[in-house]
């Protein structure tokens, strides 16, 4: 009995480092969560408040937003801006929704012919694909602006979705689980006379789902927090998403009073990837379980 419980207890101090490394990591989620709903007194208070004493939705919007330690909400302060709030989430949810689609179809369909066709050559492609990977992002930056500017897609969506439809791990990752497939499968929906387009869609797709579940939402998270791309190719307001829109409402907040708008913000634009996360988790960890064995 003793035994059982000294093994519990060092099971417990053996885990002490991961609660508090996952309370570091929840504990500013948590802040912006309370600081959304505190009233600007509260807000300003030293020492701060670790709950809220006084809930309010002013922070969102202010009846009385010229009163004495009021400030407008964050709905009131886009309308300084050329378009509303709602203007911006759309622009980004429909440019999260076309690039995770998009990506996710590409790169699957690389990765099937570069696991399961093997035509000459694959190989080195795959290779040319992990070397890519070694290369980091913001080298890309001027010679992808070039491209796109030369092809006249600067301040479309078509220069703001098209770069972001291909991704090296994407390909590497779902190449690596494809691999776990066996060729019978796919020997078989050939005999029975299918091509390689309608093999890859009736067959390797719904057998790939929790692999592209898992891509899904670090190919969602990605694009919908991308903020320096949408920066540079958007010059239009109407086409700015939702990080760029709210780099413009830190530009034009009057002072430290309106932390409480930026925080209500910010809470609204994680919303999305929270709720997908928690919709698809299981097949999250599924996928990165099963790859890992099968790698």
């Amino acid at each position: 009995m003793v035994g059982e419980r000294r093994i519990g207890l060092l099971g417990l101090v053996w885990r002490l480092p991961f609660f508090l490394l996952a309370l570091s990591m929840f504990a500013p989620y948590y802040w912006m969560l309370i600081g959304a709903f505190k009233t600007v007194q509260e807000l300003m208070q030293f020492p701060p408040t670790f709950w809220v004493h006084r809930f309010t939705l002013n922070n969102f919007w202010d009846p009385t937003p010229t009163a004495p330690l009021h400030t407008r909400g964050l709905f009131q302060y886009f309308e300084r801006l050329p378009l509303r709030f709602g203007t911006f989430v759309a622009n980004s949810l429909a440019t999260t929704a076309v690039n995770t689609v998009a990506s996710l179809l590409i790169a699957s369909a690389i990765a099937y012919v570069i696991a399961k066709r093997r035509v000459p050559g694959s190989n080195a492609v795959f290779l040319l694909i992990l070397s890519s990977m070694m290369i980091p992002w913001p080298v890309t930056i001027i010679p992808n602006f070039l491209t796109v500017k030369n092809l006249g897609w600067v301040n479309t969506y078509v220069g703001l979705t098209v770069p972001g439809w291909v991704s090296s791990f994407a390909v590497f990752f779902l190449r690596q689980y494809m691999l776990s497939i066996p060729d019978e499968l796919i020997d078989a929906a050939r005999i029975d006379g299918a091509g390689d387009l309608r093999t890859w869609w009736t067959v390797v797709m719904p057998l790939i789902g929790p692999a592209l579940a898992a891509l899904g939402i670090f190919a969602m998270l990605g694009n919908w927090n991308s903020f320096v791309w949408p920066l540079i190719i958007v010059q239009d307001s109407k086409l700015a998403t939702l990080p760029v829109a709210m780099a413009q409402l830190n530009a034009v907040m009057d002072s430290a009073m309106a932390y409480g708008v930026l925080m209500a913000g910010a809470l609204l634009a994680s919303l999305p990837t929270m709720a997908f996360f928690l919709a698809f988790q299981r097949h999250f960890v599924e996928s990165i379980a099963i790859t890992g064995i099968r790698a």
